[in-house]
């Protein structure tokens, strides 16, 4: 660790991380690993939520405690799994932390653990009445208790130093942190089309989803970010490709010269199971072909599927919101895609606004570090990112069939 980072640190008077959430890092008495880290999009751990569900008292008790109504990606059913599956791993556990957590760690010249209300927020064993962590929560899921970072409550806090002098914010999930480098502003949901793809909208108060299709999630800014994450997005592109033996820019080529609904073909995009909704053993599906279908409605269905998907997402957040979007920015590796620009107006039914490229969590982390150097009680006003803006004719059929199918 110290020869990756301790060669920027001289350049650096503060530095803050962002990490991959919910993945569980289990480390021993002596703060090693005791096994590889369980990851988000590990859902294996599907049974152990609805365990963890049921023996809280049901879905609407599992919201009121946690925030989130407990799937695969939550922490706390990692936990469970490894005691259940793993017993003498179990044993072994005395402290759990998240991705973000351990680097703070190695960062921190002091060696402390410290994380902040967004990443703990994933954990499943984060209060949202309390708004600091649930001893129970974390007995329940594992059997017993185990050492937690200390949670920053102030998103601006200074919570360590580096060797070199410069100050620790402390950080955050990946999806805060993008929330935070976009400048996300009241009414905006950002729709994120990464390996997972995720919708988002800041809020002032928890989201209480009973569905389970939405986290209520904090942020990074001291409020609360509600949130919908698809398992399955811009790998959804890769499987076409690979379907169709071509690369990125002609799956576009040919999704492009296909028609609204590909000719009927329509592709539920459940590679890897599904997070929202909640379907960890679903499979994808491509329904309606016939002899009339060519290469190109194959791609448009991999991609209108996609876009679908992204689009029950943001209807989620915003049922959970209680509102309408104002504004969708579309970012993520994902919305490179031709197809998927031009198409997602169609599918959503209102303007995209497209941000330039830029990696968003890294540079909300880099806004969260200059928040804590600079002591102000807001976040420094950094110039927004250029926008550009997609409009295409709406296409309501599209989705109304993708739903049809998918149930």
């Amino acid at each position: 660790m110290d020869e990756v980072i301790g060669p920027l640190m001289p350049r650096a008077d503060a530095v803050a991380v962002g990490g991959q959430q919910h993945g569980m890092v289990a480390l021993n008495a002596q703060g090693l690993p005791v096994r590889d880290a369980l990851l988000w999009n590990d859902t294996r751990s599907a049974g152990a939520a609805d365990d963890l569900i049921s023996e809280l008292g049901g879905p609407a008790a599992a919201v009121r405690a946690t925030g989130s109504v407990h799937v695969a990606s939550i922490t706390s059913t990692k936990l469970r799994w490894v005691r259940d599956n793993e017993p003498e791993n179990a044993s072994r556990i005395a402290r759990v932390v998240l991705p973000h957590d351990w680097l703070n760690h190695h960062l921190d010249a002091a060696g402390g653990w410290f994380t902040d209300r967004g990443d703990a927020s994933g954990t499943g064993y984060f209060s949202p009445e309390q708004d600091d962590w649930d001893p129970e929560l974390a007995v329940h899921a594992l059997g017993r208790d185990f050492a937690r970072p200390t949670i920053a409550h102030h998103p601006n806090a200074v919570v360590g130093e580096t060797s070199t002098g410069a100050v620790i914010a402390p950080g955050t999930g990946d999806n805060m942190a993008a929330a935070l480098g976009l400048g996300l502003a009241e009414g905006d949901m950002s729709v994120s089309v990464g390996t997972s793809g995720v919708a988002a909208m800041r809020a002032d108060s928890v989201a209480r989803d009973e569905t389970g299709a939405v986290n209520g999630f904090a942020d990074a800014t001291g409020r609360w970010l509600p949130l919908a994450c698809t398992l399955n997005a811009s790998r959804i592109l890769d499987f076409g490709c690979m379907m169709l033996g071509v690369d990125y820019d002609q799956l576009s080529e040919l999704a492009l010269r296909s028609v609204p609904g590909a000719r009927g073909a329509v592709f539920v995009p459940y590679l890897d199971g599904e997070r929202a909704p909640n379907r960890p053993t679903a499979t994808g599906t491509l329904h309606g072909l016939t002899r009339q279908h060519r290469r190109e409605d194959i791609a448009r269905a991999v991609v209108e599927g996609l876009l679908c998907s992204l689009a029950d997402a943001v209807s989620f957040v915003e049922a959970a919101a209680g509102r309408s979007a104002d504004r969708l920015l579309l970012i993520g590796g994902g919305s490179k895609s031709a197809a998927v620009r031009e198409l997602a107006p169609m599918v959503f039914g209102l303007p995209i606004h497209v941000p330039a490229t830029a990696e968003y969590v890294a540079l909300g982390a880099a806004r969260q570090a200059a928040w804590a150097l600079s002591g102000a009680q807001e976040p420094p006003v950094w110039q927004g990112p250029a926008l550009a803006l997609m409009e295409a004719d709406h296409a309501p059929e599209v989705l109304e069939h993708y739903r049809k199918v998918r149930g």
